[in-house]
């Protein structure tokens, strides 16, 4: 992968505490980093500065995050991790649904924070080197094409992130095994800490939202499995 000095970092966060504390984490990690902090500023910064992870934090004065989201997504798609102070499923799923590929509660730590955009920038970097493949994955009614990463049930197709794309591919690969929450944290965000697996949760269940509430098995306790039919 190549090294943080070749990554542009988008930072949107209204409190100039954490906006301060989240760059000079990312700098000393050499990363190429960018403040700003409301939600018209992020959207000139972000096509002056063309980013390759954005970091934005759920409430904004003017235009909010979720608003800004959109925006970008639709301008040019790019990772982007959501920073939220929010506790409500609803305002995650939210999120999510906009375009941002992962998210972290507040108060995070900064060891988390860069594990995420690593693990990012990591599936970025995979997506590019699955982009040759010509492989069309089928499972009862869902359609993975892992070359175009393009999901189509019952022949409409889904709008999915990064990370939504990821998760349905992996648990793809051998449908109707239980993968274990630990374990999808591991492979699609890149660590593991069972603080953590609330992540997945959400991700699972907006997977539901966009391709059927039946297409992904819960086994409580332990994880999920894609249905086979």
């Amino acid at each position: 992968m190549a090294s943080p000095q070749h990554r542009r970092v988008l930072v949107v966060e209204d409190d100039e505490t954490i906006a301060t504390a989240v760059r000079n984490r990312l700098v000393a990690e050499g990363f190429d980093v960018r403040v700003v902090h409301d939600g018209e500023a992020a959207l000139i910064a972000y096509a002056k500065a063309e980013p390759d992870v954005v970091v934005l934090d759920r409430l904004l004065p003017g235009v909010d995050g979720l608003e800004v989201c959109r925006r970008i997504q639709a301008a040019r798609p790019v990772p982007v991790l959501m920073l939220t102070a929010l506790g409500e499923e609803t305002d995650v799923l939210v999120g999510l649904g906009v375009g941002a590929d992962d998210y972290i509660a507040k108060p995070f730590s900064m060891r988390e924070l860069v594990a995420r955009i690593h693990a990012l920038l990591r599936r970025v970097e995979r997506a590019a080197a699955l982009a040759h493949e010509d492989a069309v994955i089928r499972v009862g009614e869902v359609e993975i094409n892992t070359a175009e990463r393009r999901v189509f049930v019952r022949g409409t197709e889904a709008q999915l992130t990064r990370t939504e794309f990821d998760l349905l591919r992996r648990l793809a690969e051998r449908p109707g095994q239980v993968f274990e929450r630990e374990r999808l944290l591991s492979d699609i965000w890149g660590f593991s800490e069972a603080a953590a697996t609330r992540t997945v949760d959400s991700h699972v269940r907006a997977l539901r939202r966009k391709l059927g509430s039946q297409v992904v098995r819960t086994v409580h306790g332990v994880g999920y499995a894609l249905v086979r039919s």
